[in-house]
């Protein structure tokens, strides 16, 4: 049995689109970013994390989690989910005409043997955004596209119109690289 331990929509989305059957188990843990932390390091502690929050609850299962962050410099803190409007067009009006990278790190624990075994990744892309105006700035932000994703967009919605190149996996900027996941998946029987 596969566990997805997270609760976003677009990471199950994601995996249904790959014709895997898994059940959605979320957990909350604290995603506090750790003062000096890479922003890499910083998602797949996070996801190490949450897949070990998930691994009491869900024996004889594999549980996946993932983590995604968005950030300009390795040695900068990460750029969170904006906390309201003014913050999410603060911080793509920094991200807009220019590039930044994100970095989707996953955690599977396998809970099927006595030890728990775990395989942790990261994939990180490298996005470009052209400058926007501030009426489609406006327009974008009067939807609710920015709330609850790191860097304040979804490159999966209207924010795709910003977007002019990718360097990577666009389905890890998503939220989920879908090629890694499933192959790791495959290394362990379930996919």
């Amino acid at each position: 049995m596969l566990v997805l331990a997270s609760a976003s929509p677009r990471r199950a989305d994601l995996l249904r689109m790959a014709g895997l059957q898994f059940t959605v188990a979320a957990v909350d843990g604290d995603e506090s970013w750790l003062p000096g932390e890479a922003p890499a390091a910083y998602a797949g502690r996070v996801a190490r994390l949450k897949a070990g929050l998930a691994v009491p609850e869900h024996p004889g299962a594999v549980i996946l989690a993932a983590d995604t962050t968005v950030w300009i410099a390795p040695d900068a803190p990460p750029i969170g989910k904006p906390a309201d409007r003014d913050e999410a067009a603060a911080t793509l009006r920094a991200l807009a005409g220019g590039s930044h990278f994100v970095t989707t790190a996953f955690a599977i624990a396998d809970t099927r043997a006595a030890l728990v075994g775990w395989i942790e990744r990261q994939v990180t892309t490298r996005v470009h955004m052209r400058i926007v105006a501030a009426d489609e700035l406006a327009a974008y932000l009067d939807t609710d596209d920015w709330r609850d994703k790191a860097g304040g967009y979804g490159i999966q919605s209207r924010a795709a119109g910003i977007v002019t190149a990718i360097e990577g996996s666009y389905t890890a900027v998503v939220g989920l690289p879908l090629a890694e996941v499933v192959l790791a998946l495959r290394e362990l029987g379930v996919a």
